[in-house]
């Protein structure tokens, strides 16, 4: 069989119809898709890494890098949203690459999106982490440290892991069980948890940026861009990139509503709709967001796991009382971050192993609950050891690189599948193609080359691991190719 075999629209359709005990259920809206995408986007941007990045690559200016990471995802979400409508599977750009590109690089995006996916769940409840010590502490409970932070850190002057006085980061590793709990049980369940969580998390930022405002230090804007020390990418022109390529982690969570899509209603029309006005929403909140946070505490005091709750402290005994409600909105957001992107990854899976290209164990459902049961445990399972035992900012990097490589491809997909097959009948259209898609590329592109050069070497060994994997087991298993043969 070649490499760049398709699966046909036909079979992928006809796999969209199935109903029965061994397929997922649908139970979705268009309003649950929404809140799934602002579930899974607002959280660790917000609550975590906006002021690490301010801190370390573009100081106030970080509110530009929001808006050159947004441009992007609005590329690439445009190119989602057709996709998500002509192929209303589970799988993401998995399923969309193995339709437009071939079974290798479909693979290739599969093996990727595990960084996105499973590395997102671990990096965010790293942060939750972070959040619930705090809160923990201001009640009068304090949860020693060596048992919640990292046993390891990366020192880039040595350019390798050394061990710090922690033994294990328990907080992270007891959410991502309970949350891997609720997402066996089933789809709506986690679908009803994830809509609280985010009407608590959108009054929380609502609250901040509306009081925060009041109490801004405009001096802490100035200068809006600080001087390059003389180091590619810390402050100037060059830190505000990269500063975009490491906030991009923030936006990821739109494309987590084509991961559900065999579990809409009615995927045609709402996934569209769940991807494009999740990613709307949430960009207008992250540019105030910045500001306020920026605003009130000079940037560099924002290198820190909760600076949200810095920067509302600085602004004295006015606003202590929304200190509290921080905490409480971190929790609950952060919460239903790692629910979407655990809830996301076991689908991709699933995909791949009715594919052939993973052992059958992934593609369980349960007869019951009629969720991919196995592969979410086996899933959870690996999100508590990277969890627990990794820092948030060797986390937050590998997910961005992954994403914006599933990006690229997926803003590929649909320039070939244009050219290729323009009858296709396609409810969404991505508009002004050729120039969204190959924008999407570009920027996208631009923000990969702005990472960390270790980064690159971790995901070029990731993939390696994966082309091994799919020459040793998967390309002999596709039934695809077994089909053909």
């Amino acid at each position: 069989m070649s490499l760049w075999t398709k699966k046909p629209l036909g079979i992928l359709m006809q796999e969209a119809g199935e109903e029965g005990e061994h397929t997922l259920k649908r139970s979705l809206s268009a309003l649950n898709l929404t809140l799934l995408g602002i579930g899974a986007i607002i959280g660790a941007g917000i609550f975590v890494l906006t002021g690490q990045a301010a801190a370390q690559y573009a100081g106030p200016a970080i509110v530009l890098s929001f808006v050159i990471a947004g441009f992007g995802c609005l590329f690439a979400g445009l190119c989602y949203a057709e996709f998500a409508s002509m192929i209303p599977i589970a799988g993401s750009a998995y399923t969309y690459g193995y339709a437009t590109l071939g079974e290798l690089l479909a693979w290739i995006i599969g093996w990727d999106l595990i960084l996105e996916y499973l590395f997102a769940a671990s990096t965010v409840s790293v942060g939750w982490s972070g959040y619930f010590v705090e809160l923990m502490k201001e009640i009068g409970f304090a949860i020693p440290e060596k048992f919640a932070g990292a046993p390891l850190k990366w020192v880039e002057a040595h350019r390798a892991f050394e061990a710090t006085a922690s033994v294990v980061n328990l907080p992270a590793m007891v959410l991502i069980a309970l949350l891997t709990g609720l997402l066996v049980v089933g789809i709506r369940e986690s679908a009803r948890f994830n809509n609280i969580a985010v009407f608590i998390k959108l009054a929380i930022v609502l609250l901040v940026i509306g009081f925060g405002f009041m109490y801004v230090n405009t001096a802490n804007w100035h200068p809006f861009i600080p001087e390059n020390t003389g180091t590619f990418g810390h402050y100037g022109w060059t830190g505000v990139v990269r500063g975009s390529a490491v906030v991009f982690f923030a936006y990821i969570g739109f494309d987590a509503v084509s991961t559900a899509a065999q579990e809409a209603k009615n995927p045609q029309r709402d996934l569209p709709i769940g991807i494009l006005a999740s990613l709307a929403i949430c960009t207008v909140l992250y540019i105030l967001m910045a500001l306020v946070m920026t605003g009130l505490v000079p940037f560099m005091k924002l290198d820190v796991p909760h600076p949200v709750f810095v920067a509302i402290d600085a602004a004295g005994p006015a606003l202590k009382w929304l200190t509290y409600f921080i905490n409480i909105g971190a929790i609950a957001g952060l919460s239903s971050v790692v629910l979407v992107m655990l809830m996301g990854q076991p689908r991709i899976f699933f995909a791949m192993a009715r594919d052939g290209l993973l052992p059958p164990v992934f593609g369980k459902v349960h007869p019951k609950f009629q969720t991919p049961w196995l592969a979410t445990i086996i899933t959870g399972g690996f999100a508590m050891i990277f969890g627990g035992l990794f820092p948030i900012d060797i986390l937050g990097e590998l997910v961005s690189i992954g994403t914006l490589l599933a990006f690229v491809i997926v803003c590929a997909g649909v320039l070939v599948l244009r050219y290729r097959s323009p009858e296709l009948h396609r409810p969404f259209k991505t508009p002004m193609v050729p120039l969204v898609p190959i924008l999407g590329i570009g920027v996208c592109g631009f923000m990969m080359s702005f990472l960390p050069s270790t980064t690159w070497l971790r995901l070029i060994i990731w993939m390696a691991i994966g082309l091994a994997i799919y020459f040793f087991y998967g390309r002999h298993h596709s039934r695809l190719g077994r089909a053909e043969a």
